[in-house]
């Protein structure tokens, strides 16, 4: 190795240690907004309570939040939207027997989940819109293939009612079976927030917007550590 090899090596080298440090120092230097927050999708209201900006009073907004839930898990455990203890979700609906979009989706879900598989502060959810045939058994076989842990990657069933019942009014999206193998589901990955928040949706088979989640995967991470530092 040449001197001008090596010290391109150790350039390369601190510029992979340093830009993430610089990026987020961009994102919160002096308490500073300096990115774009990801939008709050659903219904919101306002609140009759008020709170100040700038000395003027303005009205909060009440947005809407994905309800509890309780569901049981690949592991047979039981789980709600309180088990994951205020985690970044991103969330979709499949189902086992799928024959080909629902590969795709969770293809891209097993990418994400392995990228982020050190993060502590996200969690991944898939929920099976046919819970009469994916008991947590049949989940436990299907979740097998991605070598993730129920720790990192949640794989759910429920009873039908509380799937759709979630799925329309939680995370406001279609969820409906027509016959036994006929079902009308989502194919979007839903980004929730720690608060239950709905922050965005992803076609779960298309390349570009899965890399696009990933990008607000890292602004989302991004305001929960500026919340954490306690920094305005």
């Amino acid at each position: 190795m040449t001197a001008l090899q090596g010290k391109k090596k150790i350039v390369i080298l601190v510029l992979i240690l340093a830009v993430p440090g610089f990026l987020y120092y961009l994102l919160t230097a002096k308490g500073k907004n300096r990115y774009k927050p990801l939008p709050i999708y659903g219904p919101r209201v306002v609140a009759k309570t008020f709170h100040k900006y700038h000395g003027k009073a303005i009205a909060d907004t009440i947005f809407h939040q994905v309800s509890n839930f309780k569901l049981t898990d690949q592991d047979g455990k039981p789980v709600s939207l309180q088990t994951f203890g205020g985690k970044i979700l991103v969330v979709n609906f499949f189902y086992t027997h799928c024959p080909t979009v629902c590969a795709q989706m969770n293809s891209n879900m097993d990418l994400l989940a392995h990228s982020y598989i050190k993060n502590k502060m996200l969690r991944f959810v898939s929920i099976t819109v046919d819970p009469d045939r994916d008991s947590a058994a049949a989940l436990k076989k299907y979740a097998s293939q991605f070598n993730v842990s129920a720790s990192k990657w949640s794989f759910v069933t429920g009873d039908t009612a509380t799937v759709y019942n979630l799925a329309r009014k939680g995370f406001l999206v279609n969820a409906l079976k027509l016959g036994a193998d006929d079902f009308i589901y989502s194919d979007k990955l839903i980004l929730i927030d720690p608060v239950g928040r709905i922050r965005g949706y992803y076609e779960g088979t298309d390349s570009k917007d899965v890399t696009k989640l990933n990008d607000e995967i890292k602004v989302q991470i991004a305001e929960e550590l500026r919340k954490i530092k306690g920094v305005e």
